[in-house]
């Protein structure tokens, strides 16, 4: 038996917007957002363009890495659960106020999410959900 190394995940591509930064992955996208910005729906437009450039035609997940306090319209999960190739929606953070928020704004999404304390897990979790047809 092979023991293998896990595959390094590598950033495609990185995009500064005025709120903080996008990373994107082979499956799946990562905000890292900065403190007090508000993530509003013009902001979420952006992203769903930066999806549409790097995932047109495939499943995808995104990953909110909550490292700073910002403020999210709930309103912007209308928009992202229309987008039928996001498959997996994760927030990671070690905050109780993000958990809070996290119980509202999955009312919002209504489709797969999940609140992860380990970053790792997260990226697991949403890999897994991207490659299920």
């Amino acid at each position: 038996m092979k023991v293998r190394r896990p595959k390094k995940t590598v950033i495609v591509r990185e995009y500064q917007l005025d709120v903080g930064k996008i990373q994107v992955y082979e499956n799946h996208m990562v905000s890292l957002f900065d403190e007090g910005a508000t993530l509003t729906l013009e902001r979420v437009y952006q992203i769903i363009g930066i999806s549409e450039i790097h995932f047109r035609d495939k499943n995808f997940g995104y990953i909110s890495l909550r490292k700073k306090s910002y403020a999210v319209d709930p309103t912007i999960y209308t928009y992202l659960r229309q987008l039928d190739n996001l498959k997996a929606f994760a927030i990671v953070s070690v905050k109780e106020i993000d958990m809070h928020n996290f119980k509202i704004e999955k009312l919002f999404y209504k489709k797969p999410m999940k609140f992860f304390i380990e970053y790792d897990n997260a990226v697991a979790w949403v890999k897994r959900r991207a490659k299920a047809k």
